[in-house]
């Protein structure tokens, strides 16, 4: 998948996914009822970080904003390659397993606080990110997101 563009229109489609998604599991979507193909590039490049990933047996992040690609120091053509897990320290593998599962669990939960590591190995700690599971237009499991608007270096 190649970076949102507007010769891609933003990926729209998956943005709607993720939009849906959360409308159903919270009763609220990520953007103002506007143009689609302007939402999905609204939140591109909004201020807050929004990202998911797929469903392989070890998920692959297959969606990232530039906020997101900014704080974990990736370019979108890495970011989209890289296994979820990896998003985390090892030392830490076992407290996001417990998340994603409270997640599949629950379908979504808004109170996640955790450190994370950027690309180059910088920390940071996001609080009260909201992580929702995907359902396709079949209702069926298609991955997981998150987005988080607070966040401090460590």
């Amino acid at each position: 998948m190649h970076e949102p563009c507007e010769a891609n229109d933003w990926h729209v489609a998956h943005v709607e996914l993720l939009s849906q998604s959360l409308l159903h599991w919270t009763g609220c979507g990520l953007i103002e009822e506007c143009d689609a193909v302007t939402a999905a590039r609204q939140l591109y490049f909004a201020p807050f970080a929004l990202l998911s990933h797929g469903t392989e047996v070890d998920p692959v992040i297959n969606y990232a904003n530039k906020t997101a690609q900014e704080l974990f120091e990736m370019e979108w053509s890495a970011f989209v390659q890289l296994p979820s897990r990896l998003s985390a320290q090892a030392v830490v593998q076992s407290e996001r397993d417990a998340l994603l599962k409270r997640v599949t669990e629950h379908g979504f939960i808004d109170d996640y606080t955790g450190v994370r590591v950027s690309s180059t190995g910088r920390l940071f700690c996001i609080d009260h990110a909201t992580v929702w599971n995907l359902l396709n237009t079949q209702g069926e499991y298609d991955g997981q997101a998150a987005m988080f608007s607070i966040w401090q270096h460590l």
